[in-house]
């Protein structure tokens, strides 16, 4: 029962998002963005000006519309001389469809006033709320997408210059936001990096950045903790990446490392409120041998020990 209580309350807050989002860009409107053109039409004309050789079968299947609905908004674009069609050089039962200058032109000041919509809403907030923004944004789509990559839009690197500085930044403002934690936590995390880098053992230790379109996404050390156990640390993802896999694939290379550096097992320590970084545990296979209550980072917290043998 509490279970459905809990979907029903999300079913709630994410209507009332969109509601929110939908009164605050205006599609609710006649004419989207002053135009004589409804949020649709305007939507089929991004597509064709953004796209290439653009079919109307391609089209219905990136926009989900209704086959007959994007017909009828075609024929109507066809007869004010906003689009025309031409046979396609690679299938000769299908048409391409594009603007036309005519068609260009309406699209232009539409594009420019969605942009300046954006641009002025995103002026009244802080550098740093416009960065929790659209972390967010990105999230949504991320967890909402239902495209699986061919292939992982991520790369892991080893670690360079300047890159702990950027862990200790990103974690102790992440989990200060997430979680609540105050500086004790952020004192941890610059003390385990410059541990790692004061005292590197490039055989038997090792740590992996993860980037996506040339920005870091995420991070996990492997440390020396015996001549037979290795010790996970420091294991996170930013917000903007998360869903698609990453913090796995850094588990994975951290359990790969290990087993090739000759260890028999690798320990971890969190804590049992990141449950995000204790299912990739579970799922690579760490088994809970331990828990203790403490008092860290302003907050009583229960941590936990996790292991798996590599043997």
């Amino acid at each position: 029962m509490p279970m459905v209580q809990t979907l029903d309350a999300d079913i709630q807050s994410m209507r009332r998002f969109n509601r929110f989002y939908t009164q605050k860009i205006g599609v609710l409107q006649e004419g989207l963005l002053d135009s004589p053109f409804s949020l649709t039409e305007v939507r089929v004309l991004y597509e064709l000006a953004t796209g290439k050789n653009l079919t109307a079968s391609q089209m219905n299947k990136t926009l989900a519309l209704d086959v007959g609905y994007l017909s009828r908004i075609l024929r109507n674009f066809e007869k004010r001389g906003l689009v025309e069609r031409a046979a396609s050089k690679t299938d000769g039962r299908a048409n391409v469809i594009k603007l036309t200058p005519a068609g260009i032109d309406a699209f232009r000041p539409l594009n420019d006033r969605s942009s300046d919509q954006v641009k002025s809403m995103l002026n009244e907030l802080s550098e740093k709320k416009r960065k929790v923004l659209v972390e967010a944004m990105n999230t949504i789509e991320n967890l909402l997408s239902d495209k699986t990559p061919t292939s992982e839009p991520f790369v892991l690197r080893p670690h360079q210059p300047g890159d702990m500085g950027w862990v200790v930044h990103r974690q102790g403002y992440l989990y200060a936001r997430e979680y609540g934690w105050n500086q004790e936590f952020e004192a941890l995390v610059a003390e385990i990096t410059a541990q790692f880098i004061r005292n590197f053992d490039a055989k038997r230790e090792r740590c992996w950045i993860a980037e996506m379109n040339d920005e870091i996404v995420g991070s996990v050390f492997v440390v020396k903790e015996s001549d037979t156990v290795a010790k996970l640390r420091l294991l996170y993802v930013e917000p903007n990446a998360r869903g698609l896999g990453i913090g796995d694939k850094l588990v994975r290379e951290c359990i790969k490392f290990s087993r090739q550096s000759g260890y028999k097992k690798i320990i971890l320590w969190t804590n049992d409120i990141l449950h995000a970084a204790r299912k990739i545990y579970e799922r690579a296979g760490f088994k809970l041998v331990e828990e203790n209550k403490h008092h860290s980072f302003g907050h009583d917290l229960v941590g936990q020990t996790w292991e798996l043998d590599l043997t």
